[in-house]
């Protein structure tokens, strides 16, 4: 089971964002059948099976195992990842792009932003597992506090300033066998709830 997958295909996008086919995806960290899952969530086993059915068309559940129940065979589902992210390519042309922004300094570019690499890291990450490669990443989040807006001024241009020279320093032309890299660095006001 994957930590996490990227949906980009619109029917698959619509159906984990069913509230009842989300629900049964929340149910099946642990593989699980039609009829537990209709104990559990309150439902007629002939209901779950039709939602399940339709989450294993869009690759969202899996069948891991049976086993007998009486005179009967049970399927046992498990969801194909503990959380799910849709991308933006499951919008298709409406989705958000950075290119349609003119404003790098307003919260819609940042979004835009986010938006392209949940597109293109799903995709990516989507191939690599294909072909049982890793694809090389690299994040870093944290929370900063500063004491005035000078302040935030002052480490805005020193960060600048700090990526540039970095990108100088290691920076080559393209060539074949050399992969470039996206580099974004991003900042926004920390959700009140958020602490360090």
């Amino acid at each position: 089971m994957l930590d996490v997958a990227v949906i980009d295909d619109p029917a698959a996008a619509m159906a984990a964002l069913d509230p009842i086919k989300a629900r049964l995806l929340s149910e099946l960290s642990t593989p699980a059948s039609a009829a537990a899952l209709a104990a559990r969530v309150g439902m007629a086993r002939q209901k779950v099976n039709y939602h399940l059915r339709g989450l294993e068309d869009r690759k969202l559940v899996r069948h891991v195992d049976e086993r007998r129940w009486g005179g009967l065979r049970e399927r046992l589902l498990v969801a194909t990842a503990i959380s799910y992210v849709v991308s933006p390519a499951a919008l298709g042309p409406v989705a958000s792009d950075p290119k349609r922004h003119a404003d790098r300094l307003s919260a819609s570019y940042v979004i835009a932003l986010g938006a392209r690499i949940v597109r293109e890291v799903g995709a990516m990450w989507s191939s690599a597992r294909v072909r049982d490669t890793r694809l090389a990443t690299l994040a870093i989040d944290t929370i900063l506090t500063f004491r005035t807006p000078a302040e935030r001024s002052a480490f805005a241009d020193d960060l600048a300033a700090a990526v540039t020279r970095l990108a100088a320093k290691y920076h080559a032309d393209p060539e074949p066998g050399r992969r470039s890299y996206r580099l974004v660095v991003t900042s926004y006001p920390a959700p009140a709830t958020r602490r360090a």
